[in-house]
């Protein structure tokens, strides 16, 4: 696939990203050889490779989910800057 300076000045103001005229000389050969790389993997015979979400096994790395009392109501409205007498008081949004 062939890339112009011009489809980098567009995919980078579509991502917001403002690149100088030595940014967009140094990415686009860079652009061009992923795409390049890309265009040789969908060349290749994938129908026997069953489809993954990830590449590796996810292991769940925490311990066992075991229910617990809460906390004290005192003890967290302890914890508050500005306590109020049911709950949290917070700044109102826009303030």
């Amino acid at each position: 696939m062939s890339l112009t300076r011009d489809d980098v000045v567009k995919v980078a103001r579509l991502a917001r990203i403002g690149l100088d005229e030595a940014e967009l000389a140094e990415l686009a050969p860079q652009i061009a050889g992923i795409l390049e790389h890309v265009g040789h993997i969908a060349e290749l015979d994938l129908s026997a490779v069953p489809p993954t979400s990830h590449p590796l096994d996810i292991e769940n790395r925490f311990g066992d989910d075991i229910p617990r009392p809460s906390w004290p109501r005192a003890a967290l409205l302890a914890l508050a800057p500005d306590p109020a007498p049911d709950g949290f008081r917070v700044p109102p949004i826009g303030a």
